[in-house]
This record gives C-alpha cells, structure tokens and sequence, in this order.
C-alpha cells in the first residue's frame, strides 16, 4: 500500500492512495481511484529511487544504489515476498471447523507449472491448507486427510524440499504440490499427513516395479511412468517433466514395420551419441575443456522442451517462458521427421519425448485453438503438426508409437535406456563411457545453494537449474536387468491421467502386484554370490541384534545391546528416531503389518510397542522371568524366547490394533526348552488350531524353506542341519569352520552371516564355500533380506549396518 503524491509541496498538493507493485521488468502504481489511471515505469527507465528525508532510516530504498545492492530483480522480489511472509501467518478463520486441532504451520511455496507461489501451510488433525500470499488461485487450498491416497517427497531446484499430495490413485496430476524453505518441514508435514490418512498407498520400491515388468504384469509404458514417479519427475513440474524416449527412427517409409530393427532408435545410447560425426565433435570439444567438463550444453528434458512440444494445448506457458511471445515460426514444432532429424543433427538439440506420445489424446499434435504461430521461411502458417507416412492421422499416429512401445524390440533393450536415464550410466565413470554427461548444475549435488550467500548469485544458479533441465533422481546403481520372458502378454493402454502409478491393472487369474515370481526369486538366488556393497553407516554404539524394514522400503529400524531403537530413512540418510525403553539391551525387532507398530524385545524381561504414527511408546508386555532373546511375528501371532527356556505364543485380541490404541496380547501357549533359547523361527499352519502351530526354536537361528516342511538351522556346533519337520530326520549336515550368526536360504544356496563378520555363499549340497564377502569387522549379528531376494541388509558387532544390492 501507497499513496501516489502530485505536486508535492505545492497548494494543489493531491495524494492518491493505491497498491505499489515490483513486478520483474517494471514498477507499477495501481490507484484505488478507478478514475485515476495506472502508473507503469519500466525498471530500465529508472535513474534512482529515494526515500523522504524525514523517513530515510527506516525505508529500504534510501539510496540510487539500492537495486544494484539487491541484484537481479527476481532476488529483489524474493526478498520483499520473504518479508512480508515473516510479517503474516495463516489465518486459522479459514479452518473448516473450530474444533480442528493445529499440529504445524510454516512457510512453503504451492508449485505449478513455471510459477511458485509463496504462502502458509498448516496441517490440522483434519485437513491440510495452504493460504497462498497473493490469494491466488483461492484464498485458501484445502485438502481433506482422509482423501488422501498418496504423498511422496519430491525434489525441487535438485533439493529435497518438495511434497506432492494426490487424493486419487489412478491420476498423474497431484491436488497440491508444494516446496518447504527446509527438509525438516518437509518431513514434519509429510509425517503428520502419513500418520492421520487412512488409505495412504505406500509406493513400490523400483526394484519391486523391476520385477513386475520383467514377469509381463506391467508394460513398458505403465513401468517407465513409474519409474519417473520414483524419480520425482512430475506434471506439476515443467523442470522435472516425466521424460520418454524416442523409440522410432523411421519417418519416411510409407508403412512403419515393427519387425526390424533399423525402424528403432539405438536405446543403448543417449540421443547426443546417436549421431558418430556430431558425437566425435562433442568428444573432441570435451577432451579440450577445463573442468567441469560436459560433453552436452543442453538436457534431454527441460521447461522449453516440454513446451516445445505442447506449445498448441498449453500457449499460455510458452508465452510466460518466452515474455510474451512464441518462438520463431521456424523453430516450432512444426513435424516430427524434422524434430527427430534436428534431435540427430543439431548442434545443441539432445531432447527427448514426453509421455503423450505414447497415450491417447492426440490435442497436442493439433491446432484446435487455432493459434497464431507464425509463418515460416516458405510462407507455410503453423498449423497441425506434420506426421509421418505411416500415419493416417493424429490419432493413428499415437497407436502406432504406442505399438512401437510395447513391441518386442523395445521390450527387449529398453533396460538400456533406463540404464542411460535412470541408472548406473547416469553418472561417473560409466556415464563417461557412454557419452552421457550434461553439465554439472544438471546433478543433485552439482551445486550446493543453501551455501551462496550471495542473492543475485544464488538466483541465477537457481533459475538455470529450473530453466535448463535437470538429470531424474538415480533409481539404480548397477545393470538393470532385461526382460526374462520372451512371449510378453497383451497389457491394455490407458490415458496417462487414468493409469494408477500406484497400482497397476491384473487380471483376475494372474498374480497381483505384490506376488512376486518364482521366477525372479530363482533369477536373484542364482545371482547371489553378486551381492555388493552400497551403503554402510555407523548407527548404534554398541553391536546391531535386530533389523526390521518398513514395506516400502523407505525406513529400517534397528536394535542394539546400547539399549536403543532407532529409526533410520534411506532416503535423507540420517537417524530419524532414537528410542530408549530401558537401560538395558534390546535383542530383537519386528514390524507389525501396515507400518503402524514396532515391536521389541529387551533383556529387562519385557517387550516393548512403540508407534510408528505417533513416535511414542504404546504399550509395554511382560513377557518372561529372564531376558527376552528374540521375537517374531506370524499370522497374528507374536512368539517370544527368553533365557529362561521358554517360548511364548501371544495373540493379537481382535479389534484393538487401531494405531492409537493400546495392544492386547493373550497369551495362548508357553512351551518349555531345555537350554535357553537365543533365536526362533515360528511357522503357523493355515489351521486356526492352537494344536496345528509348530514351533521350532534352535540354541541359535533357524529358518524354513519355502515349502514349510524343511527347516534349517545351526548353532555354536557349527553345523548346518536340514530337518523335515513332518518326520524329525536329519536330512543332511555341513559342518562349519567358525559359528553362523544368521542366514537366509532358499532351498539350496545359503547366505550366511559369520562370527567373523564375512558373508559366506555355501552350496549346501556340495557341502562348501563358494564365496565369501568381506563384510563387517566383527561377527554379523542380525540379517534382512527383502522378498525379491535382490537387497539385503546386516547389522554388525562393529556397530554398523550395510546395505547390499544384487548386481546381475
């Protein structure tokens, strides 16, 4: 607020009160006089800009050299929105109801396509609201909790600030997309919508996605949209737009032939690489630069690629990246032959596909709106693009890519491209084998913004990253593995606003999404002695006993004789939760289905219930007179093993699972041992008889082969024992050289954790080693193998847990 003086010092003095407004290129005075007209000065029109005397101190522009203080404009505005967020906050009249209880409010920022609006955002017990500053697109956003569907942290700017919120299963657009100031409130707003939704789908991991669309149950499409979902691309988001490839080379031919391969784009290399002669140039100019090095100026993904491409169906953002106006008519996009030819010889033209080429609205190949965007060298107006030969229309066109898809060529090399896109040659010295490398503002980590002090500066790091494409979020690190079936099913398509990215379509007959395959299993045990290293962290002061993984692999929670539980985020890296119930040790953990409960044992005699949702304890069972050496969870069931040489079997009364209510566990059996019992292996029957459970516990672990009948087990007589449990025979025996702490087996094949802190791969029916891995520097203590079999997890004597990934 203002007010406009004329004349100022003079009788006919006037003063007009109105909205002053620093908008990027000028600044505007807006009278609340509808009489009075609008001031506009342009902000390269201005010499100075001063203040009253009698107000200098306490005005911001006291001197003519006030905007080269503030650099860039863009700078000046944030700042002045950085202020006036300071000087308000939400205003809870805006609450659906007085009896909503407030959990948090902070500053955040609602993204759309190329705009960020800054505001308020507060969570409720009910609903979440964002108050935007501006009032726009409505005073206030509301989003009920109990809508809600899906939540995923997202990046932003390559930073981890960014929350998209979907109350829809099956839509790639989100109901609210918003970027924090700080990851802690990030994450703070993500954990109070998680803990008070009721539907929340967790996501898949991309390795559970691999799986499914190596076994046919999901197609080419449907898997790299949820690839790019993993990889934080979203539609919200212009800089991070999900990011196809181009899968067709021939555009000229009159009939396109789907059954040889020179109609299909090389996928084992980027786009840059394609051409030899373009790429040798590239090489040449990169081996001559100074560091940092880039083989390629511009990204295959980028705000001014997406709108290339959808400049007829969404004009109005390509006149905001463009102040105004459309490209040269030339330089639209005008055909896809001549857009495929500039992507293979241009000198600074390396982009990819979105994913409308490949689903069933056809707009944005036509000038419906009847747009004027401009006339080209040859006279010819911009109208529809010009499609191939081979396509009778546009409709035509995108049934035939989408075929081109989903045919077995593609199927058969598309772990190429993702390995290009979202893998292992996305970065390092693979990415430099495979002419891959973009230049380093391109990169998480390429720059780190929260350390520039400098406004103007930090800016235009900012805006570049935003404006010039940004490389997805690596997704994996090693090969990705190629389809294991050759006769693919037949996957209907669907519009990319009506397939789920969290559920995928199955039959009725086939297996659902979570059944993972004999197949893939066998595929990862035969892989096995692959098993490498990725991460490690020092987590606990004392040794690791127990680890239990959240279903979606995001959260692995860990005990330790340091009396603790803690909870550890694989994706910030970092000890979320630490937890102390006694002073004296825990040995064991698990996590009860729905990611709700962790349950652990301790040394003090109890086992303790700690809610995940609300982050304290929840309830507390004295289990036995002597310490509790392990726990294990089965068919609602809890079993326990104490020192004291007993097993306990508990169950679960129904109806009082209820994330905010106490558990009731009555105890049904306690069996005595004739040593005390340090670990257990429970196997209920699908019999709800008491007397149908068997219960089979070892001095030190034991586990049963998939068919239930086979167990097998080894303690501090260092040996390998199969039992069938239906006889009680010894089947066979393999004698050890030191004590196996803890294993995993599928029938065969043996991983096993030593008491010197190697992984051992034994072949139980050669009775022998046949790997061994360099792991921890004291004994393996506790081992997690996730269904798939592809990634494992141990926890140590040295304090450590590492994390270890299958490489095929």
């Amino acid at each position: 607020t203002a007010n406009h003086i004329i004349n100022k010092d003079c009788k006919d003095e006037r003063k007009f009160r109105g909205s002053l407004k620093i908008c990027s290129k000028s600044i505007i005075f807006e009278p609340d006089d509808n009489i009075q007209p609008i001031i506009k000065i342009p902000l390269r029109d201005c010499i100075s800009i001063k203040a009253p005397e009698d107000n200098e101190a306490n005005n911001p522009f006291t001197r003519a050299s006030c905007l080269d203080k503030m650099g860039d404009q863009a700078a000046m505005i944030t700042a002045i929105l950085q202020s006036r967020l300071a000087r308000t906050s939400f205003d809870k009249n805006r609450f659906q109801s007085i009896s909503e209880t407030l959990h948090m409010e902070c500053k955040a920022e609602m993204v759309t396509p190329l705009v960020t609006n800054p505001g308020h955002v507060c969570v409720t017990d009910a609903n979440l609201y964002f108050q935007p500053l501006n009032g726009y697109p409505k005073p206030v956003v509301q989003i009920t909790l109990q809508n809600v569907r899906r939540i995923y942290k997202r990046r932003h700017g390559l930073m981890p600030l960014g929350l998209e919120v979907f109350c829809t299963e099956n839509d790639l657009c989100s109901d609210i997309y918003l970027k924090f100031y700080n990851y802690q409130d990030r994450d703070e707003v993500y954990f109070l919508i998680a803990t008070y939704i009721e539907n929340h789908i967790a996501e898949h991991t991309a390795e559970s996605y691999m799986l499914q669309w190596q076994r046919g149950h999901i197609s080419n499409y449907q898997y790299l949209l949820h690839l790019n979902n993993l990889a934080d691309r979203s539609c919200n988001d212009l800089s991070q737009y999900p990011v196809f490839p181009w899968i067709i080379a021939d555009y000229s031919s009159s009939v396109l032939d789907l059954t040889k391969p020179e109609t299909f784009r090389d996928l084992s290399k980027p786009v840059g690489a394609l051409n030899k002669e373009r790429l040798d140039r590239l090489v040449t100019r990169y081996q001559e630069m100074p560091e940092p090095k880039f083989m390629y100026g511009s990204h295959y993904s980028s705000p001014g690629y997406v709108l290339f491409y959808l400049v007829r169906v969404a004009p109005e953002y390509m006149l905001c990246l463009q102040n105004g106006k459309f490209d040269h008519a030339d330089r639209m996009f005008n055909s896809i032959a001549e857009t495929w030819k500039n992507c293979l010889d241009g000198a600074t033209d390396f982009k990819e596909l979105i994913p409308e080429f490949y689903e069933n609205d056809s707009s944005f190949l036509v000038n419906s709106l009847k747009l004027d965007l401009g006339k080209r060298q040859g006279g010819k107006m911009v109208e529809d693009v010009e499609l191939p030969p081979w396509a009778s229309g546009p409709d035509d066109f995108l049934q035939k890519s989408q075929e081109a898809l989903e045919s077995p060529y593609v199927s058969e090399h598309l772990h190429e491209w993702i390995d290009i896109i979202f893998g292992y040659k996305q970065k390092g010295s693979e990415a430099i084998a495979a002419h891959n490398v973009f230049h380093p503002l391109t990169y998480e980590g390429g720059v780190d913004l929260n350390s520039i002090m400098d406004p103007n500066e930090k800016v235009a790091l900012l805006t570049q990253i935003l404006e010039f494409g940004q490389t997805p979020k690596q997704l994996f690190t090693t090969p990705h593995p190629q389809r294991i079936i050759p006769k693919l099913k037949s996957l209907s398509r669907t519009s990319s606003h009506s397939t789920s990215i969290a559920e995928s379509p199955v039959s009725p007959n086939e297996e659902s999404f979570e059944d993972l395959t004999e197949e893939s299993i066998t595929l990862a045990w035969n892989n096995i002695a692959k098993l490498k290293l990725d991460k490690q962290y020092k987590i606990h002061k004392e040794a690791i006993t127990g680890i239990a993984v959240t279903c979606n692999g995001s959260s692995v929670f860990t005990t330790s004789q340091d009396s603790t539980l803690k909870m550890f985020s694989k994706d910030s890296k970092t000890i979320q939760r630490s937890v102390s119930f006694s002073n004296m040790a825990l040995s064991s953990c698990v996590i009860l289905p729905g990611d709700t409960t962790v349950i652990s044992s301790s040394w003090d005699n109890h086992i303790y219930f700690y809610s995940i949702a609300f982050g304290r304890q929840q309830d507390v069972l004295m289990g036995h007179d002597d310490a509790v050496s392990k726990i294990c969870w089965r068919d609602g069931r809890l079993f326990s093993a104490s020192w004291d040489s007993t097993v306990k079997v508990w169950h679960c009364v129904p109806g009082e699972t209820v994330s905010n209510k106490k558990h009731h566990f009555e105890l049904l059996a306690e069996l005595e041992h004739d040593v005390s019992v340090s670990m257990l292996i429970a196997l209920v029957t699908r019999t709800e008889c008491l007397n149908m459970i068997f219960l089979l516990f070892l001095l030190f672990t034991s586990f049963f082969h998939t068919d239930s009948r086979h167990l097998l087990s080894t303690g501090e007589d260092c040996c390998f024992k199969v039992i069938d449990v239906q006889t009680g025979m010894l089947i066979s025996s393999v004698t050890t050289e030191e004590p196996q702490r803890c294993f995993k087996w599928d029938g065969n094949t043996i991983l096993s954790g030593s008491q010197s802190g190697e992984l051992l791969i034994w072949d139980l029916l050669g009775g022998k080693v046949t790997e061994r891995i360099k792991g921890h520097t004291g004994a393996v203590m506790s081992m997690w193998m996730n269904e798939q079999c592809n990634s494992v997890i141990t926890g140590g004597e040295d304090k450590h847990i590492m994390f270890w990934k299958l490489q095929y």
